[in-house]
């Protein structure tokens, strides 16, 4: 399997009380598909995955499957856990209901040491759906665990029969590289932070996986357009759009503004559940005014 273009990183939808509201759902397959999006990353970090229960992830990855069923999107489930078992379940689950592919990052309380223990965990995890592709989801920055990709696929070349690769949330491009051209290159590397996928495109990159193609993938498709044709003044103008988008929704709580902002493009996604938060009335006005300012209505 290779992801080739733009991911979405789904929401799961809450209401303002932190229920579950597979309403939500249905607003953003239509979402997706007024975009032309293929693929839909599902219960991941956007999907804030470590603040809902087993049942409700499973719950939300039917819903998905319910919903894209004949539209011509695909579903990759995230299943990692702090409880390893629990990762184990949702991935033989996501295979059940027939998902593209699943992912699992590692735990982050107790986490694993060295490459060794990602290796034994990843090849447990990924042995509870042995027919569909696995993607190991490696992002340092939220799960504290920071260890040589490349050195990672080397060892898990041929343990894990049904690794495709990495979903690389990680901002080292050094080990991007590495571990793009580690086992000849046959692993796929999509990558996994919106801004800056400029550099990894140019280091490579075939496809990602990001929350901003939520809001803003016209953005990303016009970049790697340029980038693609030569004009890279062009491609680096839209990239830099992308910093500016995160950077005023970063500001005010980045998940519960990338809700308030789909909520007002008619995606019904939301709200976030604790212990995120969620931007008051007056901090969306301002959020809306700063994206005015900076062009975001026109050019996304």
């Amino acid at each position: 399997m290779k992801i080739t273009g733009l991911v979405p990183a789904a929401h799961s939808p809450f209401t303002e009380s932190g229920a579950l509201d597979l309403n939500g759902v249905t607003s953003q397959v239509a979402h997706y598909q007024r975009f032309g999006l293929k693929t839909a990353f599902i219960c991941g970090s956007t999907g804030e995955s470590h603040s809902l229960k087993a049942a409700e992830r499973k719950a939300i990855a039917e819903a998905w499957m319910d919903e894209t069923k004949g539209k011509g999107i695909d579903v990759i489930v995230h299943v990692g856990s702090n409880c390893v078992d629990d990762a184990c379940e949702l991935a033989a689950h996501a295979e059940k209901i027939g998902a593209k592919a699943f992912s699992a990052l590692t735990p982050s309380y107790f986490k694993p040491a060295n490459v060794d223990l990602l290796l034994a965990l990843t090849a447990k995890i990924a042995a509870a759906a042995p027919s569909l592709p696995f993607y190991f989801y490696d992002i340092p920055a939220l799960t504290g665990v920071n260890l040589p990709m490349d050195e990672y696929l080397e060892k898990a070349n041929g343990k894990i029969p049904n690794l495709a690769g990495i979903k690389f949330t990680n901002p080292d491009l050094m080990q991007f590289q590495l571990a793009r051209r580690a086992c000849g290159g046959r692993f796929d590397l999509p990558f996994g932070n919106d801004e800056f996928f400029l550099a990894a495109y140019a280091l490579g990159a075939k496809g990602a996986v990001g929350s901003t193609f939520n809001f803003a993938p016209n953005i990303y498709l016009r970049m790697m357009a340029a980038f693609d044709r030569g004009d890279h003044e062009a491609a680096r103008e839209e990239q830099f759009r992308s910093v500016l988008l995160v950077k005023a929704l970063a500001k005010r709580g980045y998940l519960g503004a990338s809700k308030a902002l789909l909520r007002e493009l008619g995606c019904q996604v939301g709200y976030t559940r604790l212990p995120l938060g969620n931007p008051s009335a007056e901090v969306i006005k301002e959020l809306l005014a700063e994206l005015k300012a900076i062009g975001y209505f026109e050019w996304r």
